[in-house]
């Protein structure tokens, strides 16, 4: 899903076009100061390769023995549905912003939010499968953005994943990660510039890669 497909995303989902998803055209200073401000999330689609996977393993071994701070207010969510990391990476964006959103009185996403705010991050993965508005929603904002809906059993090399500001703090939400990664602190003026040096770490490990995107969530 491309920014345009999102945009008709959270139209379709209910949420009032005052923040719009715009690209990032490049992580250079000068083309990070085009991006509209504030920015409240950042979407990074990159490629699943060997050395990514290597790293993510080593990454969650290293978590799980040392531990990490992630403050209960962050809503973090499973991926159970398969080709559907867009879809989890905006709900993650919004999720964790939902105080800053205007939603539609009907809103089938403010619902999904509010049924869901107590739930495991595995049960919300469970109660999107049967999520039927939100599913068909993604299936007809697909179709309209072009993409081809790959099948079930279709291997996908390419993963979308959130960065949000919660309290102060920098997490990484990834629905194929048993949970959250704290890169440390930001804040409001910097969350943009901090979010894109965890942008640039994806694309160090993967330097002959070219496969990667970013999309900001932004007031406009």
């Amino acid at each position: 899903m491309k920014f345009l497909v999102f945009f008709k995303f959270l139209k379709q989902l209910g949420i009032h076009p005052d923040w719009q998803f715009v690209d990032v055209y490049g992580m250079e200073p000068e083309l990070l100061s085009m991006v509209p401000r504030p920015v409240c999330a950042v979407l990074l689609l990159f490629p699943i390769t060997e050395k990514y996977e290597t790293f993510r393993t080593e990454e969650e071994e290293r978590i799980k023995a040392k531990g990490q701070d992630v403050k209960s207010s962050v809503y973090f969510m499973k991926q159970t549905i398969n080709n559907a990391c867009g879809t989890i990476g905006l709900i993650h964006a919004i999720a964790n912003n939902r105080d800053k959103m205007n939603f539609e009185t009907n809103s089938s996403l403010k619902k999904f939010l509010e049924d869901s705010l107590s739930m495991t991050p595995e049960e919300r993965a469970k109660y999107l499968e049967t999520y039927e508005a939100i599913r068909v929603t993604h299936e007809s904002s697909a179709h309209e953005g072009q993409t081809e809906a790959p099948s079930i059993d279709e291997k996908v090399d390419l993963h979308f994943i959130a960065l949000v500001n919660v309290g102060g703090h920098l997490y990484e939400l990834d629905g194929r990660k048993p949970f959250p990664i704290n890169h440390g602190e930001t804040s409001d003026d910097s969350f943009l510039e901090d979010a894109i040096e965890v942008c640039k770490k994806f694309m160090e490990r993967d330097p002959e890669e070219l496969r990667f995107n970013a999309i900001a969530l932004s007031a406009v």
